[in-house]
């Protein structure tokens, strides 16, 4: 499995979790859960419906969320934060 960052991901990424170390350490074990057994039931990944509908999501810890698209081996993670931030 290939990982990119799509720039809206980079921008949210660096402003909403780098500032914070716990919440930045939670979701790099998220992503090591993802790349090993994306079905995992920790994950909580969903199909997102409305203008979103090409894309799933997985659940970080608390309200946090990775919304995501993928094509063959390649995933891209398209964007990072709260439930509504992200939806």
């Amino acid at each position: 499995m290939i990982i990119k960052w799509h720039k809206n991901f980079q921008k949210s990424y660096q402003k909403r979790i780098l500032p914070h170390k716990n919440i930045d350490s939670k979701f790099k074990e998220r992503v090591i859960i993802f790349i090993n057994n994306p079905q995992s039931s920790i994950l909580k990944d969903h199909k997102l419906k409305g203008n979103k509908h090409k894309y799933r999501a997985f659940w970080i810890g608390g309200d946090l969320r990775v919304s995501y698209k993928k094509d063959g081996n390649i995933v891209e993670f398209m964007d990072i934060g709260s439930h509504n931030q992200v939806y």
